[in-house]
């Protein structure tokens, strides 16, 4: 194995952070984080409307962990293995921005399809990801995990950003996919 998930948490841990999570996902987990970053940025003073950006962003972030995560056959570390381990962690404001960066390991099986989705949105103008959007939801096939393959989308449309990505080989079968959001 190459990938050290403990590595990759510090180097992205090394900015500012205002948030950060390291560990196996849960509904009640993910509550438990959205709870922490919307007090922190009511406390940040930080205003209505970016607030509800930033928040929306994490919810669907960690519903995407929560829904598309992976437990590798192999053990993630000495201390950790057969759970669905993720990363979330959102950095302090850089160029007026908030950064959300996330991390799961999904199949290697599954990494064409994510790939070809991703380059896709970060393709498309703002107003075609709308239409993109608009023509999705009204053909209202939702996949065996319950989307209808909106998620990604609509991170785009609300941002106004791309979706970057980063490929981490783990094993023969899993890599760790990191993302990285501007809000």
């Amino acid at each position: 194995m190459s990938f050290d998930l403990q590595e990759w948490y510090k180097k992205n841990s090394k900015e500012k952070i205002l948030y950060s999570y390291l560990g196996a996902i849960s509904e009640q987990k993910i509550s438990d984080i959205l709870d922490n970053v919307e007090d922190i940025l009511t406390e940040n003073g930080e205003n209505v409307k970016l607030l509800k950006r930033v928040y929306y962003t994490a919810v669907e972030t960690l519903q995407n962990l929560f829904h598309h995560s992976e437990v590798p056959n192999s053990k993630i570390d000495e201390n950790t293995a057969f759970e669905k381990v993720v990363a979330f962690i959102l950095n302090e404001k850089l160029d007026e921005k908030y950064h959300i960066i996330t991390g799961n390991f999904i199949k290697k099986t599954n990494l064409r399809i994510l790939k070809e989705r991703i380059d896709q949105l970060n393709f498309l103008s703002q107003e075609e990801i709308k239409v993109l959007y608009k023509l999705i939801l009204n053909n209202e096939e939702f996949s065996e995990k319950g989307g209808g393959g909106l998620g990604m989308i609509d991170l785009v449309k609300r941002t106004g950003n791309n979706l970057n990505y980063n490929l981490y080989n783990f094993d023969n079968d899993y890599i760790f996919f990191s993302l990285r959001i501007a809000i």
